[in-house]
């Protein structure tokens, strides 16, 4: 018996471990190959549906039912599919690295993703879909501004968020929720 009840306890130890996300169904939408197999890679504890353009990224929205839709910005109409992931109930996170501005930013929050990452943090993508599956979905900026606030400020200079009164006001409500 001793062998045995220790076997489940490991068993039961590695389902513990288990990330929440396994067996999610994401889109994944990039015009870059690479970007798709690095996302695949990040989150191979899920399903991945992959689309390197706008009209195939558009038939399977329709088509299936997703657990998170990654998008990037530029190549595939991201601001658009993003729209229409929205529209559909799809926790959707904005992924790019040409179009990193506060502008894709605040379009980004304005239009209903869950989160905006830079492709060269990618590394934090399953925390942060997994930070998003714990909050039962909602947006999580207060987790993004905090972790990625000195990259921003490196990227777009200091003083962005003062240029913006959007992201600004922004700022406030967000980083006040982490006080209460």
């Amino acid at each position: 018996m001793g062998v045995n009840s220790q076997g489940k306890e490991q068993e039961h130890m590695a389902e513990k471990n288990e990330s929440p996300l396994k067996d999610k169904v994401i889109l994944a939408v990039d015009d870059e190959p690479d970007v798709l197999d690095t996302i695949a890679e990040e989150l191979d504890m899920c399903i991945v549906h992959k689309a390197t353009d706008y009209d195939t990224a558009v038939q399977y929205l329709v088509s299936y039912t997703y657990d998170f839709v990654i998008l990037d910005i530029m190549g595939v109409n991201g601001f658009e599919l993003l729209k229409k992931s929205v529209h559909r109930g799809f926790p959707t996170v904005m992924l790019t690295a040409h179009a990193l501005s506060p502008e894709s930013l605040k379009e980004s929050i304005k239009l209903g993703a869950v989160f905006f990452l830079p492709k060269e943090k990618m590394g934090h993508l399953k925390e942060f879909l997994e930070e998003v599956l714990s909050g039962g979905n909602k947006p999580i900026w207060q987790k993004v501004f905090v972790k990625l606030g000195d990259y921003f400020s490196k990227r777009f200079g200091p003083d962005w968020k003062e240029k913006d009164e959007y992201l600004k006001k922004l700022e406030k409500e967000i980083m006040g929720e982490a006080g209460k």
